[in-house]
């Protein structure tokens, strides 16, 4: 029982050691200079590829898509890819932007933050330095 109780707290002091080495080289992130999006119009079925660099806005359709931040992890990692966006709807009148997202999207997971309108969907496909 003395054995056990003397390797305890080796035992911990490398655990954390290692733990914490592991969890510091999953969170690097390369922030990318524009996010390259999916665009679906379902009324017509058109999909389109849409370039928008990190601070200007774009336009689909009647939605202002605007990418605040766009990230990527380096090759030695596991690839993904996030962006925050915001995304304003201006309608055909052109006169009043309702805000309808604004939050992180993921490449790899695009159902966990999406874009919930009914003509419209997108999805981040990869963040891209140029």
């Amino acid at each position: 029982m003395r054995q056990y109780l003397l390797f305890m707290p080796v035992f911990f002091l490398f655990w954390n050691v290692w733990a914490g080495s592991a969890c510091a080289s999953a969170v690097t992130w390369i922030d990318g200079s524009k996010a390259r999006l999916q665009a679906l119009d379902k009324i017509t079925a058109r999909i389109s590829t849409v370039e928008a660099p990190v601070g200007a806005s774009r336009f689909f359709g009647t939605l202002e898509v605007m990418v605040n931040r766009c990230a990527f992890h380096p090759p030695e990692e596991p690839p993904e890819n996030a962006a925050f966006i915001t995304i304003h709807d201006r309608g055909y009148n052109g006169l009043e932007p309702k805000l309808i997202f604004s939050g992180w999207v993921f490449s790899s997971s695009p159902a966990v933050s999406a874009l919930e309108h009914p003509v419209y969907d997108l999805t981040l496909l990869a963040c891209v330095d140029d």
